[in-house]
This record gives structure tokens, sequence and C-alpha cells, in this order.
């Protein structure tokens, strides 16, 4: 069990990193400021207001078979989720960020490029 939360843990650190650096530009981030309260379950991003997180969810599942969560209740439109726990893996994660960084394209939403190279980073070491 500590191997497990351990994985997560790692999980989510590459996550927040890849979510970082596509903020850079300035149209999303963590959504979660403080880090004392991250969750290694889910990673929620927060778009700038005048950006639909929709649209990333929706190039994300049309384009790439990636399912993303979306934002609940008055998160609505505003947050996508990425979860990385459960049955997955380095590799696999990977994968769901790729997608994520191919949807932000697809979806002309503005972005960083380099997200997936710095979750590469955290998980290589």
């Amino acid at each position: 069990l500590e191997n497990v939360f351990a994985r997560h843990h790692r999980l989510a650190d590459a996550t927040r990193a890849a979510v970082r650096v596509w903020g850079e530009e300035g149209s999303m981030e963590l959504f979660c400021q403080n880090e004392k309260l991250y969750s290694d379950s889910v990673t929620a991003i927060l778009m700038r207001p005048g950006i639909d997180a929709e649209k990333v969810r929706q190039a994300a599942l049309d384009h790439y078979n990636v399912s993303l969560g979306g934002g609940l209740d008055n998160l609505k439109g505003k947050v996508f989720r990425i979860g990385h726990m459960g049955d997955l893996n380095e590799p696999m994660l990977l994968g769901a960020l790729a997608a994520v960084e191919m949807s932000f394209k697809t979806a002309g939403i503005p972005y960083r490029k380099g997200g997936v190279d710095a979750a590469m980073a955290k998980l290589a070491r």
C-alpha cells in the first residue's frame, strides 16, 4: 500500500509540473494554490476567464479518445481535471498528458509547450 501511495504522489507531482509549464503563457493555472492541500488523486486546472475548459475536454474526447474530468457545480466550464490514481503508471499518465497538450492545440487554447517534457523530467528522477 505504501508503494501505491508513493506512485500516486509521483504521478500527481508530474501532472502538476506539466500544468505549471502549460500555464506560463497565462491561460491556466493549478486550481489549488496551497501546496499543503494538493491532491494525489486528481489535479484541477483552472482556465482564465474567457477560456472554456469544456473545449479542452471535448477536444480530448473527440480527437484522442481521452476522457478528462469536468468542473462540478460553479466550476463547470472553468476547470478540467486530470486523474492520477488507481490502475495507472508513468507511461499511461504521459500518454494522457500528451493528449491534453494536443487538445490545447486542437481547441485553439493558448499554452506553453513543454508540459509533457516537464512531467517526464519529474518521473525520470
